[in-house]
């Protein structure tokens, strides 16, 4: 059996070789494209193709969380969460197909920044980003350090501010010096090391239980050797291997995991900024649909790459995943609660051999970079585009892209600052804390932006208010999720109905039903707008090559006076004399490296150019029919899978 840790010089060379290779892409795509205008630096100068989109679409969303997270769920309570992964294919097909056009008609650079044009009032752009901002701080960062420093201390013994400020430093190098085409191909690199190594722990794995078959038995027998006579704690469910469980009595019944893997997550593939951002760079249209089918077909390996390696560790070492006995618990991973978070970890450290396990090292280090460097850039863009330059509507474009890399500096700072809470927390306390979070907050969004872009009589009352209601409903029950927890296995019930009968899948579902109706009886109780305020901000109104005119709100109007466009279709500000200004050697060479304009003209307004518009929306019959056809064939076999694990 395998050591515990990371100490034999093959595990540390590849490790190393991982990270110098991180960098070399990194840094190759900093110096090889454009970053000195606000267009090429969030949105990748809207040129990148199909693969990296869809492998970015992946990589950002597959994090280390996942690794830990998924395998864990797997271990100890079987398959039934893989329908959040599945569930992924039809709606990433949403955004392709249905939501992308709208957003690209619109020419925005955030989601944000869309319902601001789609209703005219400044508002709930705030409301939108702040939230946004407060999302992916205290969930997205918290759960990939969480998951990522967890990894790490097995694995490397190190300490965790060690091995956390060095995944921030080596991500934020890239990160701020190249904006989102640094992040795309460096995600596009790590995904191939995640499936790559994923797939040779399953091989690994499988071999050594015997497949398939014999994991079906082996973890129906895992069965910790203390544990609470006559009670189900520590047992395996019997329904371990179904998705479609109990309506009533499941601990994820079937139509509230339906209905919330479905419609509850589709404000994250359709309405997330982290997700949407890669698909605003694609080239056109075509390479946005081919990045979506491509992430949701990666978006099926999840149950061979996470859960049944979770499975897998179980069966092979219930007395420490599936331990229940507090003191157990506490001795094996310090958490008296339950040790099925280091079910992944654990399979890697005790199973592969030297060389190997640095491999799978690098697999989660690939997990959290992604997962850090996405959020890194997109916050950074809702920031300054949306905050910063509401607050400063002539601020120039060098003042913008200098804005958008401080704002990185200090996420990371945030970051480092969120360790102690990270260390103090228990890692299933977390993780509830983080889905109940972006479960009841982030529902109501997807309500939100579905009637916005497919309602033409929703106006701006309807959207604000609809989605405060929304939201309150959500803050009042997630107050009693943490007020009534749910009890530890074995102890009395005492939470109150409205959480012991109402699960919170149902919730989620109740939920999207008040947020629409509170927008549609607003809506149509206040006045509607005109008919020219919706030209291309919904799907009905979508830009059309004859239409004319420039569609920007009033606030970037005013921006884009006396103002001359960029050949990258964004408004360039006069500089304030018509004399060229002489920039020195050492200044140039430090304006090369951190992607900075030589002079002080910027972008303040996003791209209203709609001949790029209409180039980008415009497809090609023949490769329309053939994504078409692939996006067919992606929802077939997602019914398949559904079908076979029912």
């Amino acid at each position: 059996m395998a050591t515990r840790g990371l100490d034999h010089w093959a595990d540390i060379t590849v490790v190393v070789l991982y990270f110098i290779c991180v960098l070399i892409v990194g840094m190759w795509t900093v110096f090889r494209r454009n970053r000195n205008d606000v267009n090429s630096y969030f949105l990748a100068g809207r040129n990148i193709s199909w693969w990296p989109v869809g492998a970015s679409l992946f990589s950002s969303n597959i994090g280390s969380e996942h690794f830990v997270g998924l395998a864990g769920t797997g271990a100890a309570a079987g398959i039934a969460m893989i329908s959040y992964e599945w569930f992924s294919m039809p709606l990433v097909l949403l955004l392709g197909w249905f939501f992308l056009p709208v957003y690209i008609s619109a020419g925005v650079y955030t989601l944000p920044e869309y319902m601001e044009k789609r209703f005219g009032g400044y508002r709930i752009r705030i409301y939108l980003s702040v939230l946004a901002l407060i999302l992916y701080i205290i969930t997205k960062l918290a759960v990939s350090i969480f998951a990522g420093a967890l990894f790490i201390q097995l694995a490397l013994g190190w300490d965790m501010y060690l091995s956390i400020v060095a995944l921030l430093g080596v991500t934020a190098i890239y990160t701020i010096l190249g904006g989102l085409a640094a992040v795309i191909y460096t995600d596009t690199f790590q995904t191939g090391v995640m499936t790559i190594g994923a797939l040779a722990l399953v091989g690994i794995s499988f071999n050594k239980i015997g497949g398939y078959n014999n994991l079906q038995r082996l973890y129906m027998e895992a069965v910790p050797s203390v544990r609470e006579p006559n009670s189900t704690c520590g047992l395996p469910r019997d329904d371990a291997f179904h998705i479609f469980r109990d309506p009533i009595t499941g601990d994820n019944p079937w139509p509230g995991l339906l209905l919330q893997s479905s419609i509850g997550c589709l404000w994250y593939w359709c309405c997330d900024q982290v997700i949407v951002q890669r698909t605003l760079a694609a080239k056109n249209l075509s390479h946005a649909k081919g990045g979506s089918i491509m992430a949701g077909y990666l978006k099926l390996l999840p149950i061979f790459l996470m859960i049944f390696p979770g499975m897998i560790s179980r069966a092979l070492f219930p007395d420490e995943v599936a331990c229940v006995d507090p003191d157990i618990c506490r001795e094996v991973c310090d958490n008296p609660a339950g040790c099925s978070n280091i079910a992944y970890p654990k399979l890697v450290l005790e199973l592969l051999p030297f060389g190997v396990r640095g491999l799978l090292m690098a697999v989660m280090l690939s997990a959290i970079m992604s997962s850090l460097t996405s959020i890194f850039n997109s916050s950074s863009t809702i920031f300054t585009m949306d905050l910063w330059r509401r607050a400063r509507p002539r601020a120039t474009q060098r003042e913008l892209l200098i804005v958008g890399r401080i704002f990185i500096v200090i996420l990371c700072g945030i970051s480092i600052a969120w360790i102690p809470l990270v260390r103090s927390s228990q890692g299933g306390q977390l993780f509830n804390y983080i889905q109940s979070i972006q479960g009841y907050l982030g529902t109501p969004i997807g309500a939100l932006f579905v009637l916005g872009v497919f309602w033409k009589r929703m106006n701006e009352q309807g959207a604000f208010w609809g989605i405060i209601i929304g939201h309150m409903c959500g803050v009042i029950r997630m107050a009693l999720d943490f007020a009534y927890p749910a009890p530890e296995c074995g102890d009395p019930e005492t939470r109150p109905p409205v959480l012991l009968r109402v699960h919170y899948t149902y919730f989620g579902s109740i939920m999207i039903v008040v947020t629409s109706a509170a927008i549609i009886i607003i809506s149509l109780a206040t006045r509607p707008q005109e008919e020219e305020e919706l030209v291309g901000v919904t799907w009905w109104t979508r830009m059309k090559p004859e239409d004319k005119g420039d569609h920007s709100t009033d606030s970037d109007t005013e921006q884009a006076k006396d103002n001359r466009p960029a050949s990258n279709g964004v408004q360039i500000a006069e500089p304030d004399d018509g004399n060229e200004r002489t920039v020195g050697c050492a200044k140039r060479a430090c304006n090369f490296v951190c992607g900075m304009p030589d002079d002080s003209s910027g972008a303040t307004s996003p791209s209203t150019d709609e001949t790029q518009t209409r180039r980008f929306l415009k497809e090609n019959k023949r490769w329309s029919t053939v994504l078409n056809i692939n996006a067919a064939i992606g929802l077939i076999v997602t019914a398949f899978l559904y079908g076979f694990y029912r």
